[in-house]
């Protein structure tokens, strides 16, 4: 048996060994991993640099304004633009292209107009006519001089053809259904493309299907707007009843934890069997009704979500998976029920921890501060990339010449040089971009915006896991509790965080952040692919998705084990993560029933808030509570507050549980290292408090340190 047990150890590590000085979190502690940290302040300073170059080149107004192929707004005061508010394309079939949403332009010209077109006309037929070609005039590049059609169409100063459109968003976008010119030819639908010939129109109308696609995305982008506008004082309320009910259930778990988690338990699945009732209730009530019975795929995506509810098929479904996660959690909790009750008494103890160190409750505060920083500057500068292109002409001509290609100024091309060496040059509108350094290098610039973001937000949630596990260490380690916990444990924590562990956060969160960004380059990757239709290329992107995201779980885990032994002893990231891999690994009945039962039951209690307060709302906002039925707005989709409530509600009960998980992991991990250290005797005496010894004795037996 003891060969058995050295073997046993022997791959997992040694386990510790008893040592009377050692008193909980050691304070005589030396920096770690400081070469990491000198690189994430590298980084932060290249961070920085990247913002202020962004901010130099960049314009967001351009995604809410419109401007011109010269970068000039339209319709805006003390410009020659002023009297023009509306953007007019030249080809709309570009602008279906998924470049104008990452860019915030459409790689086609574009001028500002005073009114979007009204009319079907063509150039070759408006220039047969003195008052159609004055109001073609309208659309083409200010200040052009007369010339025949071809050269007009070559230079790109007029477009081929005007349809019927309508302004959203400043922009005119075709209105498919007020053609006039389309004109039918046997079984085929055609147009004429500015120069007498007649195409067909399918090309001509899917762009604008895709246009218009964008059109409806801007329509429900603004219904949605106006809702949260006389939504978001009940919004608010209904997260502050979220956070209550949070903090009322971290509350009583400190006094009640076995009542409040069987009472969680049958809650969650009474609030399962009435959204369970509910469905059917529904289900049964469109019997009979007309379009009831039509199925989704028939109905297919509609932008007003309220279709969806007079659909039986819509509720059937709902009630189907309502019923499946209730059955999960039944059985679950059956075939855990002995291993809940120990559960409960890790539970309790961390109630305790919690109770004592009372302000780590607030922490997710601090992290969630941190983590808006980190977004909001990640944002900005996104938009500042993306908006710091700027329109591209070159020079074309349909005789040699040396000068084709190179970038023109058309403001002065015609006295130029090169127009005098090329006479029949033309200086012409050819993409968004630039020709600089800052300008080629514009992709590699967003990707390590992006990068930056994972790092710090990753580096933002590790301080925080350092610093609860901190604090809870200390309150585990007080062999006299709480009369030897020390004075400000949490601030205590986080000062020897920063001070000490810098390097080791940064280098735990470095290496999420590779394999974060590696994701998205997979996900990037996979749109890119799709259109190819290789089932091989699909088969393996799809490989490889998986894989990197079980080794984002994993080391996620890892992380945030390694986090707690470097509070608890010092150490680097390397090494705190070795001692917990293995010490985990010489408890790995314990880790897989103990921990994971406790998380179960978290996700219970997160479920069980976001549930009462998602019904909650569901009845404010449809009207459905009789006594405040006229302080209820009245909406274009109740689903937006509804989904914003249930939303906010699971983030609140997760930021106030995430601090019980994380006391929890630290309370564990300290108590399989006193199992280690020590043997319960006189000499070598328990740290665990009388419910953590009640919890070993129910647990299975597992070899430990002599």
């Amino acid at each position: 048996m003891g060969r058995e047990q050295k073997d046993y150890y022997g791959k997992h590590g040694t386990p510790q060994k008893y040592d009377p000085t050692f008193k909980g979190p050691i304070y005589n502690r030396g920096c770690t991993d400081v070469i990491c940290c000198v690189f994430l302040l590298l980084a932060i300073v290249g961070y920085v640099a990247v913002g202020v170059i962004a901010w130099t080149h960049g314009d967001p107004r351009k995604v809410i304004y419109p401007t011109d192929s010269r970068g000039e707004f339209c319709g805006q005061k003390g410009t020659k633009n002023a009297n023009k508010p509306f953007l007019f394309y030249f080809n709309i079939v570009k602008c279906a292209s998924p470049l104008v949403l990452l860019e915030f332009q459409c790689p086609t010209p574009q001028i500002c107009v005073e009114k979007c077109p009204d009319r079907y006309l063509t150039l070759l037929s408006a220039s047969q006519s003195t008052s159609d070609f004055d109001y073609y005039k309208q659309f083409c590049v200010p200040g052009f001089q007369t010339k025949n059609v071809l050269e007009i169409l070559r230079d790109g100063i007029c477009p081929a053809v005007l349809t019927p459109s309508k302004p959203l968003a400043r922009r005119c976008f075709p209105d498919i259904r007020a053609h006039k010119g389309i004109l039918m030819v046997g079984n085929e639908t055609t147009y004429e493309d500015g120069l007498g010939a007649r195409k067909n129109v399918s090309e001509l109308v899917e762009g604008a299907k895709k246009a218009n696609g964008l059109l409806e995305a801007r329509q429900l982008a603004m219904r949605i707007f106006e809702d949260y506008t006389v939504s978001w004082y009940w919004i608010i309320i209904g997260l502050v009843i979220a956070m209550l009910l949070s903090l009322m259930f971290i509350v009583l778990l400190r006094f009640l934890a076995g009542i409040m988690v069987w009472v969680m338990i049958v809650m969650v699945i009474l609030v399962l069997g009435y959204g369970i009732f509910h469905c059917y209730l529904e289900y049964s009530r469109l019997r009979g009704e007309a379009g009831s019975d039509i199925s989704l795929v028939d109905l297919g995506f509609q932008t007003d979500l309220r279709v969806y509810l007079h659909l039986r098929q819509t509720w059937l479904a709902f009630m189907i998976i309502l019923s499946v996660i209730e059955v999960i959690i039944i059985l679950l909790l059956i075939f855990l029920r002995k291993r809940i009750l120990i559960a409960i008494a890790l539970i309790r103890e961390a109630s305790k921890a919690v109770g004592y160190v009372m302000c780590s409750v607030l922490y997710p505060l601090v992290t969630f501060f941190l983590l808006c920083l980190c977004i909001a500057y990640w944002a900005s500068t996104a938009v500042f990339l993306s908006t710091s292109n700027v329109a591209i002409y070159k020079i074309f001509s349909d005789l040699p010449c040396p000068e084709i290609g190179k970038t023109c100024n058309p403001e002065t091309f015609p006295s130029s040089n090169e127009s005098r060496l090329c006479p029949a040059a033309h200086c012409q509108f050819a993409f968004y971009g630039g020709e600089s350094n800052y300008h080629r290098a514009l992709l590699g610039l967003q990707i390590f915006n992006a990068f930056m973001f994972f790092w710090l937000a990753n580096f933002v949630l590790a301080l925080g896991q350092v610093t609860l596990a901190g604090a809870f260490a200390s309150y585990y380690w007080a062999f006299d509790k709480p009369d030897d916990l020390p004075a400000f444990p949490l601030f205590s924590a986080f000062g020897r965080a920063l001070r000490y562990h810098t390097g080791s956060l940064a280098f735990g969160a470095l290496i999420l952040a590779i394999i974060q960004i590696i994701r998205v380059m997979l996900e990037y990757l996979d749109q890119r692919l799709k259109a190819s239709g290789n089932k091989f290329a699909k088969f393996l992107m799809t490989c490889l998705k998986c894989c990197f995201w079980c080794l984002e779980k994993f080391i996620k885990f890892l992380n945030r084990n390694a986090y707690i032994m470097i509070a608890v002893y010092g150490t680097n990231f390397c090494t705190s993560a070795r001692n917990a891999f293995f010490l985990l690994m010489r408890n790995i009945i314990r880790v897989a029933v103990l921990d994971k039962v406790t998380d179960f039951l978290f996700l219970l209690g997160k479920l069980l808030i976001v549930g009462s307060v998602g019904i909650l709302a569901f009845f404010f906002f449809t009207h459905r509570i009789k006594i405040v039925q006229d302080p209820a707005p009245s909406l274009n989709y109740y689903w937006v507050p509804i989904l914003t409530v249930i939303v906010g509600a699971y983030l609140i009960a997760h930021g106030f549980f995430s601090v019980y998980g994380m006391c929890v992991d630290t309370l564990f991990l300290c108590f399989l290292e006193d199992l280690e250290r020590n043997d319960g005797s006189a000499e070598r005496p328990y740290f665990m408090s009388s419910n953590l010894k009640k919890l070993l004795n129910k647990s299975n037996k597992k070899p430990a340190a002599s």
